[in-house]
């Protein structure tokens, strides 16, 4: 052997390891470009995953036209995601007054002094009732400088979670599109990650893609039954308090449920609304059922 010249076994590992570097190197740019994709991907494969059965059901129910199935499923996302929240944003824009004579009535409110049902909050009830007396007492300067620092603060809030909404927003559009995409070519789109798992761990491979997909199907059958379940029971007790806009509030608890949020948000706010409005008996009769409602989620699961 000479020396100073590289043995084919030095040159095979030097090739091997530059391929390696190199492959990892494409895979970590790729991932870096997908990145702001990877959310809205992830989620479309999992609708399309949970959902494919009933694509197809459509599909033989449409004499086999694969593009009215994959229409009629993305009508159907764009319903169940973006409706709500367009009706939503028609419900405050048509009751903009009403918003505006509300915060004026609270503002009223609370200068006057705290409610009878302020000082009975176990633990922080009494100072809470003190401290807001000594704010509704005071004179306007003060108030504004001592409210100052909460509002700026709440006004910063506001504004990153309007932007953090318009991201939501463009998340659910590109869910939605890359969603019908993997509708049109789903069978593609399996063989393909079928094939991919065969060539690494072979038959075992397989399975584990086979099984996931039955799990997903699974989680998001028992997901979206429990979304269900605790929406319309939530609704119901939102009808029955007399809280305003028991049907939108309810599409906005199945989103939430969906999401894995829950519908405590949306109860428990209407048990705090009712209370503001000095309707105790309702408050805790929608406490009771803001309780057994959400605990509906370990039931059904």
């Amino acid at each position: 052997m000479t020396e100073g010249r590289a043995t084919p076994l030095t040159w095979d590992v030097t090739r091997i390891l530059l391929a390696v570097l190199a492959l990892g190197g494409l895979i970590a740019a790729s991932f870096w470009v997908l990145r702001p994709f990877l959310p809205a991907l992830i989620w479309a494969t999992m609708i399309v995953v949970a959902t494919w059965p009933a694509m197809r059901a459509a599909q033989r129910r449409l004499a086999g036209r694969r593009a009215l199935a994959v229409a009629l499923m993305t009508v159907a996302m764009l319903l169940i995601v973006i409706a709500p929240i367009a009706v939503a944003i028609v419900v405050v824009v048509d009751h903009a007054d009403e918003v505006v004579e509300w915060s004026k009535g609270v503002v009223v409110g609370a200068a006057s002094g705290p409610p009878v049902w302020v000082s009975g909050l176990p633990l922080v009830g009494k100072r809470l009732a003190g401290e807001w007396g000594k704010l509704a007492g005071g004179q306007p300067e003060d108030i504004a400088a001592q409210i100052g620092p909460y509002l700026r603060a709440i006004g910063a809030w506001i504004v990153f979670k309007a932007g953090s909404l318009g991201l939501l927003l463009l998340d659910l559009v590109l869910t939605v599109i890359i969603a019908a995409i993997l509708y049109a070519h789903g069978e593609l789109v399996a063989d393909g990650v079928r094939a991919f798992a065969r060539r690494l761990a072979g038959d075992a491979g397989d399975q584990v893609v086979i099984l996931s997909g039955q799990a997903i199907r699974a989680v998001a059958l028992g997901i979206v039954v429990t979304a269900l379940v605790q929406s319309v029971i939530g609704g119901i007790g939102l009808a029955i308090t007399g809280v305003p806009y028991p049907v939108l509030l309810t599409a906005v608890m199945f989103l939430l449920a969906v999401a894995q949020i829950g519908a405590g948000p949306v109860l428990f706010g209407a048990v705090i609304w009712l209370y503001w409005r000095d309707q105790t008996l309702w408050a805790i009769v929608m406490l009771v059922w803001s309780v057994i409602t959400v605990s509906f989620d370990n039931v059904l699961r």
